[in-house]
Formats: structure tokens, C-alpha cells, sequence
């Protein structure tokens, strides 16, 4: 039975959804990373939007045939519907919709697995409520437009702690992602940032020289370990726990009922992990390293030293510092993946490391997320707040969505 405040919420399948497939949601998540453009894409936020919109869709309409979890403002239900018919066609016309460039690939999908279910009433009743779910769903996030511009232009500032473009960038991503309306959290805002510490406080001095000394370009200072979590976790975070969910789920072997609301309520926290962090950075504009370290002789403080070459061993995502929103997607899926599991070893790859598809062992979701937070110190790309704060914004967002939505229902 789910347990809304333990881990381990499995449910078992009966009756007549015994047989059904267990992989069929990993199947299409995979597509969806496929669709978009694999490893290679680049618009991070429009990734988690996407993964987002689908598993919603594809766990509305598995409980429109069965109610086994509360759905996403959906209200509709159909019983004689096939459920993997109608999780596929939500999949399909979500895919379809925001990914139309790539329909040759979504269609080959939806027609391998339609090609195994028997013609019948089922199977066309699972293919319109697929569609009603996909629909229903565009419909209520209409004022999303997930395909804005997203690059922004920025002000030049000589004033201290302001954000300033970092090179090889001239822009600054993503502005209109800090106003869009989250899917999960009552407000962008529920849950903003502290501030950041003040630039001419002690502890800003020690965060400033902790990622100029660790965080340059080929230092000496730090660590091979530090070295390898920073390439390691520079992947979007969207794709590295979607991974780790896939690798889980798997192992785990979810009914697909499970896998539906997991990745339901995983990629609504990462995609309110990065909205709400988007509006947190968007408030407090605060600069990112590489400008702090070259401009610290303008810092008003008296404990920081400028480095006019100092570069990051990372490139610099092209968005304000605090909060860490890599930190915060970071523990929101830990949150999420622990609530579902437990504390429990996993193994997994990650596109950015040298040694491509190295897989690496953690203890627990939570310690992969404390190294995920870390590496972007070692990188060169956060100060150690931005880090915590982010950290912090994900243990709310993961605890939020899973206390308030998807919920078992009683049958």
C-alpha cells in the first residue's frame, strides 16, 4: 500500500492490470530524451517542461481507467479503456505537440506498441481518452508558452554583487521562466531564497576565496575526487535524475501505476525546482564567481583579493548565482526518489564525464544530491550558499509536492 509519509509507496497490480507492462513509462521517457535531441540538447527548461507535461498526461489517464492515485486536474474516466493504449496516446500527442520536429520518431513509438494490442472497443477508447488527457492538459497550462525567446539581454552594471554576463555567453537564460505559474507549489515565490550573505560579511570572504582556490581552472588545490564529481554532475539535472529514476524504477520493478506517478511527481518537482529557483535568481540578480573573483577589488571588502584571469574549470551557465537551481533539482529528486525507496545504494552513468558512461555508486539518494551540490563549488560555478540555498529550495519543493499531490486514493 502507498504510505503518503513513508517510502516504499508500492502498490501491487490485481486483477486485470496483472500482466501489464512494467517498462512501458521508462519506455517513453526515453523517447521523450530521444525526441528532444538526446544528450545533445541544450534548453534545460524546456526538457523538464516536456517530461513534465507528458508523465502528468500519461498518469492522468491510467487513472481515469483505474483510480489508483489522484490525478492532475483531470476529472474525466473511462473504465473500458486499454491502459496502455491510453498512456502511450497521452504520451504521443503531448510529444507531438511540443516536439513536432521529431514526429517521425514519436509515431514509430506509439505504433510499435499499438502494434501489440488487439483491435477492439478497448483499444479506441484508450486511444481518445490518451488524446482527452493530452488535451485537457495543454488546455489548463495555455499560458505557459514554454517556446518564448529564451534569451534575455543584460544590463551592464559596475555595481558590486550585480550579475554580469560570464564568457563565452552575451545573455542571460531563460527570463521568462522566473513568471511562469509552477505545476506543483501554490506560488513561484512559496518558497524564495534567504539572502545570499552580504558582500562585505566574513563569510562571503570565505566562500569567495573557497571556489577561487577550488574552484579554477586545472588547481592544484583541488581534489581528484572533486575533479571527477564536478564533470560528473555538469550534465542537466533534469536528464542525470531521470537517469537515476529509470535505473531505480527499473530495478525496483514498478507496476506500471507506480512508474506512472513516480515520474509524475519527480518531474513536477524539477520543474518547480527550476521555476521556483529561476524566480529566486531573477530577485536577487546576485553575480556569479568568475565576475566576483575579476571585480573583488570593487567588492567593499577588504578580505577578497581580485584575480584579473581567473577562470572556471566549467563554463558558466549563462544565469544568475543564487540560488543554485542544479542544487535545488538535485534534492528535490532526492527527496522524492527517498520518499519512494528508501535509503537505498544505486549505481548510474552520466553523459558529462570523460569517461563516457562510467557508472559511479551512492549510498543513498541524498548523498548523490550533497555531491551534486558540491560539484558546482569544484567547478568554479557556485559560491557555497548559492549551493545550500538551492539545496534547501529542493528539500521544500520534493517535501511539498509529495504531501499535496497524487496521492493514493481509497479504493
Amino acid at each position: 500500500k502507498s504510505d503518503d509519509n513513508g517510502a516504499n509507496p508500492v502498490t501491487e497490480p490485481t486483477g486485470r492490470f496483472d500482466n501489464l507492462p512494467q517498462d512501458l513509462i521508462l519506455q517513453w521517457n526515453e523517447t521523450a530524451l530521444d525526441a528532444m535531441g538526446g544528450l545533445s540538447y541544450e534548453h534545460s527548461h524546456y526538457g523538464a517542461y516536456v517530461n513534465v507535461m507528458m508523465h502528468l498526461a500519461m498518469h492522468n489517464a491510467l487513472n481515469a481507467i483505474e483510480p489508483k492515485f489522484e490525478t492532475y486536474h483531470f476529472e474525466f474516466t473511462d473504465r473500458d479503456a486499454d491502459p496502455v493504449v491510453a498512456a502511450s496516446k497521452a504520451a504521443h500527442a503531448v510529444l507531438l505537440l511540443l516536439l513536432p520536429d521529431a514526429q517521425a520518431l514519436i509515431d514509430l513509438r506509439l505504433n510499435e506498441i499499438l502494434s501489440t494490442i488487439p483491435a477492439g472497443s478497448a483499444k479506441t477508447k484508450g486511444l481518445q481518452l490518451g488524446s482527452i488527457a493530452a488535451e485537457t492538459l495543454n488546455a489548463f497550462r495555455q499560458n505557459d508558452n514554454p517556446g518564448a525567446d529564451p534569451f534575455g539581454l543584460v544590463e551592464p552594471s559596475d555595481v558590486p554583487g550585480v550579475y554580469q554576463t560570464v564568457p563565452p555567453f552575451e545573455i542571460v537564460f531563460g527570463p521568462t521562466w522566473a513568471t511562469m505559474t509552477p505545476f506543483g507549489l501554490e506560488s513561484i515565490h512559496q518558497f524564495r531564497s534567504a539572502p545570499h550573505p552580504a558582500l562585505n560579511s566574513e563569510q562571503y570572504a570565505a566562500e569567495f576565496e573557497e571556489v577561487k582556490t577550488i574552484g579554477k581552472l586545472n588547481s592544484d588545490s583541488r581534489t581528484e575526487a572533486g575533479t571527477i564529481a564536478a564533470a560528473f554532475w555538469y550534465e542537466y539535472s533534469e536528464k542525470g535524475w531521470n537517469r537515476i529514476a529509470r535505473v531505480v524504477a527499473s530495478n525496483k520493478g514498478l507496476n506500471l501505476y507506480e512508474s506512472a506517478r513516480l515520474f509524475a511527481i519527480l518531474n513536477m518537482g524539477l520543474m518547480d525546482s527550476y521555476l521556483a529557483g529561476w524566480d529566486s535568481k531573477f530577485h536577487y540578480n546576485f553575480w556569479r564567481p568568475y565576475t566576483a573573483i575579476r571585480a573583488a577589488a570593487n567588492d567593499e571588502n577588504d578580505l577578497t583579493q581580485p584575480d584579473l584571469t581567473w577562470e572556471p574549470q566549467h563554463v558558466t551557465p549563462p544565469v544568475q548565482d543564487y540560488p543554485s537551481t542544479h542544487s535545488a533539482l538535485g534534492n528535490a529528486g532526492a527527496t522524492i526518489l527517498t520518499y519512494y525507496f528508501g535509503d537505498i545504494p544505486f549505481s548510474f552513468s552520466s553523459s558529462t564525464l570523460n569517461e563516457m558512461n562510467t557508472e559511479r555508486s551512492f549510498p543513498n539518494f541524498m548523498a548523490a544530491a550533497d555531491e551534486n551540490a558540491e560539484s558546482r563549488v569544484q567547478g568554479g560555478l557556485h559560491f557555497r550558499s548559492a549551493c545550500d540555498a538551492g539545496q534547501k529550495l529542493g528539500d521544500d519543493i520534493g517535501q511539498w509536492i509529495i504531501l499535496n499531490h497524487l496521492k493514493p486514493v481509497q479504493n
